[in-house]
């Protein structure tokens, strides 16, 4: 039987990592993961920073031409 090479915590930190940098715009950064449950994890977050990343710059251009 494989080893598990991950725990909730680092799953948790991979995405919180990856949704930091889908947050600040990074669409295309590396992922610092070689772990494949680690690098969905991280690539989830960064999927869902960068659609909140996109989300606030759509909302910041409707309220200045409003």
């Amino acid at each position: 039987m494989p080893e598990i090479q991950w725990t909730l915590e680092s799953l948790n930190k991979a995405y919180q990592q990856g949704y930091m940098t889908g947050l600040a715009g990074k669409s295309d950064s590396e992922c610092p993961y070689d772990n494949d449950v680690l690098v969905a994890a991280w690539e989830a977050g960064k999927d869902d920073g960068l659609f909140q990343y996109q989300r606030s710059i759509k909302e910041r251009k409707q309220v200045r031409f409003a």
